[in-house]
């Protein structure tokens, strides 16, 4: 199973947007675990995703979070998709992040 991690201000933002994620990774055949926290609990809440996510209203974090996890992809949510609460776009990028 992977794990995939959004990052938001309250871990609650975002929650929505898991929702649907969910959903799209569920109709794709996918198995993942995709979660929501408050991007200051990283360090715990991400230690073993795939891939990480940042909401789009802490873009500014971007840089932080990835000199904590050097080695995983790391990258602020697609604004449209984001906005869209496009559940689809976003599994669709994390499932290329994590192929390399």
């Amino acid at each position: 199973m992977k794990k995939v991690i959004l990052l938001c201000n309250q871990g609650m933002s975002t929650s929505a947007l898991v929702a649907k994620m969910n959903t799209a990774a569920e109709n794709m055949g996918l198995e993942y675990s995709i979660a929501a926290y408050a991007v200051d609990t990283a360090k715990t809440n991400a230690a073993d995703a795939d891939v990480i996510f940042l909401g789009p209203q802490v873009r500014y974090k971007l840089s932080f979070v990835k000199e904590m996890f050097p080695d995983k992809p790391v990258e602020v949510i697609d604004m449209a998709a984001y906005g869209m609460m496009d559940g689809a776009a976003v599994v669709k990028r994390a499932q290329k992040l994590m192929e390399g």
